[in-house]
């Protein structure tokens, strides 16, 4: 198992004191029409394998339950997850972000954060034994979804065989599709746990739903989220804007916990993890760009409710 895991690239668009605003990525998902039907990803675990976090983040702090170190940093203390790069808490804020005090709110706002340090130092990189050791760490703490934004160019049998294992116990696994993408739907770029058809693989859109020309193009792609310009929590109780597929694949995160919640009312039993994510599908809307860029499309949340509305009104025109 040699070579590094490695942050998944990302680009620093600004950085903010205070905000008090509802970042543009969670309204275009239409995250807030299932917080108005009580779907906030109440009583959903979800493991965040990055960078560790700042938990002493003000709109971060009620969410985080745990978590533990699996790098060298802090002398590999293992109950120290501090965040030395940013990546992690920006990434756990888009999932989870709770602004009861003025600040951010994620997608979803009552969900449970896990904090699962397997990247380290300030530039955020981890050996693959690590990330394996995260993922088998997020199933024994019974999480429902791993959210990983980060990705390595090595095929490692021991990492597929850890993904494997999270998702036959159940568990929804999410990464960023990767960002060494040329805007060519022809060329495929492939970075792991991404590429493995177990996992739910986000590429980027703007949040107009332009395809981002870094994202991967791959036959794995599953669909696509906001990953440009996204609004997030930094450490120190700051705020900022990042760019990558990185920024993507925490929407679906979030989005995952409040389809969950709402699917599990409505069947009134758990679901499945390939029912859950047959769910999320249903609530992509096709997009006008290649399936390996795209795949089902783009994430959008009231897509049952638009179709349904849509077909009703042509029943209507059709008297």
């Amino acid at each position: 198992m040699n070579g590094e895991m490695r942050l998944i690239p990302y680009v620093t668009d600004e950085q903010i004191m205070d905000v008090n605003e509802l970042p543009e990525g969670i309204k275009v998902i239409k995250a807030p029409e299932l917080w108005a039907k009580g779907f906030k990803g109440k009583d959903i675990k979800i493991a965040v394998l990055d960078t560790g976090c700042d938990v002493n983040h003000p709109d971060l702090k009620d969410r985080i339950i745990g978590g533990k170190n699996f790098t060298d940093d802090d002398g590999g203390k293992e109950d120290a997850f501090s965040d030395y790069n940013g990546h992690g808490t920006h990434v756990s804020g888009t999932i989870a972000a709770n602004d009861s005090n003025g600040g951010i709110s994620g997608v979803a706002p009552e969900a449970s954060l896990l904090i699962v340090k397997v990247l380290g130092g300030q530039n955020g990189s981890g050996k693959y034994e690590w990330i394996i050791n995260g993922i088998n760490y997020a199933v024994e703490q019974k999480a429902d979804i791993i959210s990983m934004s980060l990705g390595g160019p090595s095929d490692v049998p021991e990492l597929k065989e850890a993904v494997t294992n999270a998702v036959k116990s159940g568990v929804l696994v999410v990464c960023a599709a990767g960002n060494e993408g040329d805007g060519d739907e022809r060329t495929e770029e492939l970075s792991y746990p991404a590429a493995y058809n177990e996992v739910i693989a986000v590429g980027s859109v703007s949040v107009a739903r332009k395809s981002s020309e870094f994202s991967n193009a791959n036959k794995e792609i599953d669909l696509v989220a906001p990953g440009e310009n996204i609004l997030s929590t930094l450490p120190n109780h700051k705020y900022g804007k990042l760019t990558g597929t990185s920024m993507a694949a925490p929407h679906v995160s979030g989005a995952l916990a409040l389809i969950k919640g709402l699917e599990q009312a409505s069947f009134q039993r758990t679901l499945s993890e390939a029912e859950v994510y047959a769910q999320l599908v249903r609530r992509t809307l096709p997009l006008d760009i290649a399936k390996t860029l795209a795949g089902n499309g783009f994430l959008y949340l009231d897509a049952p409710d638009v179709l349904m509305e849509k077909a009703e009104q042509a029943q209507l025109l059709s008297f």
